[in-house]
């Protein structure tokens, strides 16, 4: 569902490179709680190094508070480096998981032809239900999910974005191209 939002304001996704350690999540969180700023989704997960964790911060805000976010982030003790990600610049994905309801083999068959439309997969089949597998962005999660309404969705989840520049940038400052 989209939100609505001023004209100032639009989508970014932050991503914040910090050690793995307990708690670090939720320091990150309460200081976007401080401020006043609402996540729209944050995924946290392991890297390709020991003892480092990546975070995909979604959120919605004009450029000031984007920059100042960021730069109250790079300030915590256990936060390595921070970047703000260009949309055009950058690659953004999600992982939905929804269970339709098929009452019938022509309800199955039909779901599964609006997968293959979606390049998903289908990963548990029973008599009453099919679970689908999707990765993408959040404008295929939210038609996927629109045309499986008809059938009727009996669960989703979504994992919110992860998100990575293009080509050879990362966000590691060592190795980042000046």
């Amino acid at each position: 569902m989209k939100k609505q939002f001023d004209a100032q304001s639009r989508h970014y996704t932050l991503c914040v490179l910090t050690q793995d350690i307990p708690g670090v999540l939720s320091q990150v969180a309460r200081l976007f709680s401080r401020k006043g700023y609402n996540i729209e989704s944050i995924v946290t997960g392991a890297t390709d190094r020991s003892g480092l964790a990546r975070l995909s911060i979604e959120l919605i805000a004009d450029e000031r508070k984007i920059e100042q976010i960021a730069f109250q982030c790079r300030k915590l003790i256990p936060v390595l480096a921070v970047q703000v990600l260009d949309r055009e610049k950058s690659i953004h994905r999600e992982i939905a998981l929804i269970k339709v309801r098929t009452r019938d083999r022509d309800g199955r068959e039909e779901v599964i032809q609006i997968a293959n439309i979606f390049r998903s997969s289908i990963i548990d089949v029973s008599t009453g239900s099919l679970t689908i597998a999707l990765i993408g962005d959040e404008s295929k999660a939210e038609a996927i999910q629109n045309l499986l309404g008809e059938f009727g969705i009996l669960e989703l989840v979504r994992t919110g974005m992860v998100a990575l520049e293009r080509g050879q940038y990362t966000i590691d400052e060592q190795t980042k191209e000046k």
